[in-house]
């Protein structure tokens, strides 16, 4: 895929799934896989670099091994899980090298697909100066995101949950729209698992 090769994807999968009652989101089904494997698989797909972070100590990582056996995805295994998401974006952003990019890939969004992936990164390496994120039809920011590579040592500096927030907030980020709500669809509880299989059965 034309870009691809120059891109890291990061796969944050170290969260705690605390609002899932005791079931993990990161291994439900979506049409006959775990979520996380499928979007390991669509990320290798697409010929960039792929890194998942797990959590270093935490029971849910078990699982999350077994649904990406067999994969060629590095793992990555993060200590200090419990701060947020910024701590598998520095982990992520440490390793990208000499890559253009890092796509930021969150393995909670079950609708985003190959073609999905195949347009942003497509985009992205037209200007790959500038931040891209994937959007609603209606220009609703959403995901995924890429950071261009003179953002990555700023990486370093982000703590907590809020993801590359701050660091976009100084940027002119270009959407990317992906059709439905495929870049907007983000499921964190069981009821949302629930309605959005309703959904897809309808």
């Amino acid at each position: 895929m034309h870009g691809a090769a120059d891109l890291l994807i990061l796969i944050p999968a170290a969260g705690a799934a605390r609002r899932m009652g005791g079931r993990d989101k990161l291994v439900e089904d979506v049409a006959g896989e775990p979520v996380l494997r499928r979007t390991a698989r669509l990320a290798l797909a697409t010929g960039a670099r792929v890194l998942v972070t797990l959590a270093a100590d935490r029971p849910l990582t078990l699982g999350r091994l077994q649904a990406l056996e067999g994969s060629s995805a590095g793992i990555l295994s993060l200590a200090g899980a419990d701060e947020g998401l910024a701590a598998s974006l520095r982990a992520g952003a440490a390793r990208a090298g000499a890559a253009r990019g890092m796509m930021v890939l969150l393995p909670d969004m079950p609708e985003v697909d190959a073609v999905d992936l195949c347009l942003i990164i497509g985009t992205f390496a037209a200007d790959p100066s500038r931040p891209l994120r994937g959007a609603g039809p209606e220009g609703e920011p959403g995901h995924p995101v890429i950071l261009p590579a003179r953002l990555l040592a700023s990486v370093a500096g982000l703590t907590g949950d809020e993801g590359a927030r701050r660091l976009l907030a100084d940027e002119e980020v270009r959407l990317c729209p992906l059709p439905g709500r495929h870049a907007l669809t983000d499921l964190d509880t069981r009821r949302d698992w629930a309605l959005w299989r309703k959904g897809q059965a309808g």
